[in-house]
């Protein structure tokens, strides 16, 4: 397939939106990034606590996890708050696992030590692909506090192993195109979503068929575009933030 295909926003196919990370947004998170993917907008912010779940008392491990939702005019329809409902929507607590296995899996718990992180993915501007730009500004989030940790001589060495982002990736109009935004993933036949490591390795893959259903060779097709898109993503990752990653 080309790229023939003309997007809502004027990019090519395998082109992602504009990107910007910036670094250290709020004063008071051990790590924290405003993330803007186009016109979505996510505030990330990392939290240190020095205690465990229960599940991992006295084992010497750590856990990494996160919180996700969206305020209330990030959308074009106000969003009743979740504090208001008395629950958290099942589309919430969906993402914040995503987040939370995607960071868990670039790093080693066993050496943050009996402590944990959380991120807290705030989307303060909804236009697609909010849970992708939540895991790509998650983690540049999480390594700061880690930095942090680092820094302050609580723990002896960076437990990153590879850095980690995300990415989404659909059919439209026939075509496969990579980074949706919200027009585009409203009318996708399929829209997926990739989480990949610097070196190329799958965290999770999350493909629908919202219309048609989908070949192998399609899913190829996306997986490959997918890969294209977040290898560009993590290359941004690095200049925002250059650490070594755990051997």
């Amino acid at each position: 397939m080309g790229n023939e295909i003309v997007r809502v926003d004027g990019r090519k196919a395998d082109q992602i939106r504009p990107l910007t990370i910036i670094p250290n947004y709020l004063q008071y998170a051990e790590g924290s990034v405003m993330i803007e993917l186009g016109n979505t907008r996510v505030l990330c912010a990392a939290t240190v606590e020095n205690k465990t779940p229960p599940h991992l008392k006295d084992t010497g491990q750590g856990w990494v996890t996160a919180e996700y939702s969206l305020l209330p005019r990030s959308t074009q329809q106000r969003i009743v708050r979740d504090a208001l409902r008395g629950h958290i929507s099942g589309r919430s607590y969906e993402i914040q696992r995503l987040i939370g296995r995607a960071l868990r899996s670039v790093v080693d718990l066993r050496v943050l030590g009996e402590r944990t992180i959380i991120l807290d993915c705030d989307v303060i501007q909804a236009d697609g692909g909010t849970r992708t730009a939540a895991i790509t500004g998650g983690f540049v989030a999480l390594a700061l506090a880690l930095r942090h940790l680092h820094e302050d001589g609580k723990i002896g060495k960076l437990p990153i192993k590879d850095y980690i982002a995300a990415t989404s990736v659909g059919i439209v109009e026939g075509r496969a195109v990579l980074d949706l935004c919200y027009l585009e993933d409203a009318q996708a036949d399929v829209d997926m979503n990739v989480v990949m490591t610097g070196s190329g390795e799958f965290a999770e893959v999350q493909g629908t068929a919202e219309g048609n259903t989908f070949s192998e060779d399609m899913m190829i097709e996306l997986l490959h575009l997918a890969r294209q898109g977040i290898k560009k993503i993590i290359e941004y990752q690095r200049q925002i933030i250059e650490i070594p990653l755990l051997k």
